[in-house]
């Protein structure tokens, strides 16, 4: 839950505490009451998030970059209230077991909007959705169990500065927003073996389920 409490209120102070009028919040608070947070602790992170609560808290968004297992490039967006104990314990985590290595790879990376949405109307084609909603491209999502069997789903990418427009043209055509963010997207994917994938993925997770990290691209499909 904290996670989800801390994107609530970064996207608070980034774009405003209106989830009308910030596609992030939004989509922050929709996931935040599927995950059953409560609406007093939605409302408290509101608070925090803009400054008017007893308890403000100033969060920064620290980028990591380097490779995982098999050399993969990876980044990692951590929202933090302390840099140095972020600092420390990513690098740990890049350095245990010699699994992975820090490294620059933010040039293996497109910044970009980033949308997970998911759409009732399974018939719908992606790239139609995509020009209408004037997103640059777009790939399909796997959904939960619940949701799958219902739903579409689908993650769009576009220009940074076009994100709010295309989250409200997805909106608009009756996609339910779950993610709406800047984030990293690879221009290249390795090719991985099936053990070698493993590998990848359990130091990902390792990386995930780090406190202060918010984010991690991978490029690996």
């Amino acid at each position: 839950m904290g996670k989800l409490v801390r994107e609530i209120q970064v996207a608070c102070k980034l774009g405003g505490a209106n989830p009308e009028f910030n596609a992030r919040l939004s989509a922050a608070i929709a996931v935040a009451k599927k995950q059953s947070v409560t609406r007093d602790t939605i409302d408290r992170a509101l608070a925090k998030g803009s400054g008017t609560g007893p308890d403000a808290v100033q969060y920064h968004t620290v980028v990591f970059e380097g490779f995982t297992p098999h050399r993969v490039p990876v980044m990692v967006d951590c929202l933090t209230d302390n840099n140095n104990r972020t600092a420390s314990e990513i690098k740990m985590l890049f350095k245990t077991g010699n699994l992975g290595t820090p490294g620059s790879v933010a040039w293996m990376f497109d910044h970009v909007g980033l949308i997970e949405a998911h759409h009732p109307d399974k018939a719908l084609d992606l790239e139609t959705s995509a020009l209408e909603a004037d997103a640059d491209n777009v790939e399909p999502m796997e959904l939960d169990d619940e949701e799958g069997s219902h739903h579409i789903g689908a993650r769009f990418f576009c220009e940074k500065t076009k994100l709010d427009t295309v989250t409200k043209a997805l909106k608009a055509s009756g996609w339910v927003i779950t993610l709406s963010e800047l984030g990293h997207h690879a221009k290249e994917f390795p090719e991985l073996g099936e053990a070698e994938r493993d590998e990848v993925t359990r130091f990902l997770q390792a990386l995930d389920e780090n406190a202060d990290v918010h984010r991690v691209y991978a490029a690996m499909k």
